[in-house]
């Protein structure tokens, strides 16, 4: 088998991180001239009710070192959509240069219930239904290759209009298929202490354009 080869900035020129307040106080001065953090894709919400204790500071530090700003929310299946769609809008500022709000789908770290194709998808679209257009451009729903063979493969859509972010450690999923590629979950970036999880854009990606605005 050929080992494993993180993609290049020739192959995959703008990559970034995902954050929550596991990596603590970051040096986003130390993060902002590295040519692999063009982007940084934090953790808002959680639920109904959890918001991310960093993550209002981390916004206004990306924001200020230039770095494309973008949040997350991880979608429980315990809670209803529409309340956890009040948490975000509760948390999250809609500003037109950061990247479409992000969906982390995924049974680690989540409640026991695993529900049904029909209980998934309208608890997704009860959360976006009470959104309401609120964050611009079409969501981005993280998952692993599993999550997306079990509900997503030739249901896509039961689901509303999306990009995907794809985990795949070790291994390039299909770019066709793909906008961001979180490709690794042990990097090492300067003023990050600790490891950080690593990403890559899908070059021609729909999320593209928003590496060619000025961040304001």
């Amino acid at each position: 088998m050929t080992p494993f080869s993180p993609p290049s900035l020739a192959d995959y020129p703008i990559q970034g991180i995902d954050i929550s307040h596991h990596q603590g106080d970051i040096d986003w001065g130390g993060l902002k001239d590295q040519p692999n953090i063009r982007f940084a894709i934090m953790k808002a919400t959680e639920g109904g009710d959890h918001r991310d204790r960093k993550f209002a500071e981390n916004w206004q530090a990306a924001k200020q070192a230039g770095i494309v700003r973008g949040a997350y929310h991880f979608f429980t299946f315990c809670r209803p959509g529409a309340e956890q769609a009040d948490n975000v809008i509760a948390t999250i500022p809609a500003e037109a240069d950061a990247l479409p709000l992000a969906l982390d789908l995924e049974f680690t770290g989540n409640c026991g219930k695993v529900p049904t194709l029909d209980e998934l998808s309208a608890e997704i679209a009860a959360f976006y239904a009470r959104l309401n257009g609120r964050y611009p451009g079409e969501p981005v729903f993280y998952m692993n290759e599993s999550f997306f063979e079990q509900y997503f493969k030739g249901n896509e859509t039961r689901f509303p209009p999306h990009l995907l972010w794809i985990r795949n450690i070790g291994q390039q999923p299909d770019c066709q298929n793909w906008s961001l590629w979180q490709f690794a979950d042990d990097g090492k970036v300067e003023g990050i202490k600790g490891a950080v999880d690593l990403n890559a854009l899908c070059p021609g990606s729909a999320l593209e354009p928003y590496f060619v605005r000025p961040v304001s």
